[in-house]
């Protein structure tokens, strides 16, 4: 693959059902005009591309040895002009803030902060339209096992992304 001078986005990558489930509402509710990639759940946003080597071979030791992190869909977030599903992912954000550590110094301000694991369904819609979004999927909301089954690494190109690989946890 040809290394690219482009952000290095890091991504949870959703077993095959639950993706197909969160892109699904993801192509309903984003605008189509600014829905450019697919479901997904961001770990980093933005790691440097000169990186990518120790990057990479993070991710493959940790998903050699880690199992399948246990996450629950477990509620909704109202991100003011948009919605999205929070995930409840302890050992996934463990390992998250486990890089976190290993990339000290290769950190934006962004990625410095704990995240809040969380599917975006909708974003870059009126205030209003995203609320009535929440209210409409929070009648029928009730917590769901939510399957990860490895981590991706993507090229971010101001926009769209291009993928680098994914790695399954194989761990037991």
């Amino acid at each position: 693959m040809e290394r690219l001078n482009k952000p290095i986005i890091m991504t949870a990558q959703m077993g095959k059902a639950d993706f197909a489930w969160a892109d699904a509402l993801r192509r309903r509710y984003f605008p189509p005009e600014r829905n450019q990639i697919s479901a997904h759940v961001t770990l980093f946003h933005h790691l440097p591309p000169q990186a990518l080597d120790e990057i990479r071979a993070a991710v493959v030791v940790l998903t050699a040895e880690l199992p399948k992190p246990a996450a629950t869909l477990s509620g909704l977030i109202h991100l003011g002009r948009g919605v999205a599903y929070q995930l409840h992912a302890p050992d996934l954000l463990e390992l998250r803030m486990d890089l976190a550590d290993r990339f000290a110094g290769l950190l934006t301000a962004q990625d410095q902060q704990k995240p809040r694991l969380h599917v975006t369904v909708q974003n870059k819609v009126v205030p209003a339209e995203a609320k009535r979004l929440l209210d409409e999927l929070n009648s029928t909301f009730e917590p769901r096992p939510f399957t990860i089954h490895g981590i991706g690494l993507h090229y971010y190109l101001d926009g769209p992304w291009q993928d680098i690989g994914v790695w399954p946890f194989r761990g037991r």
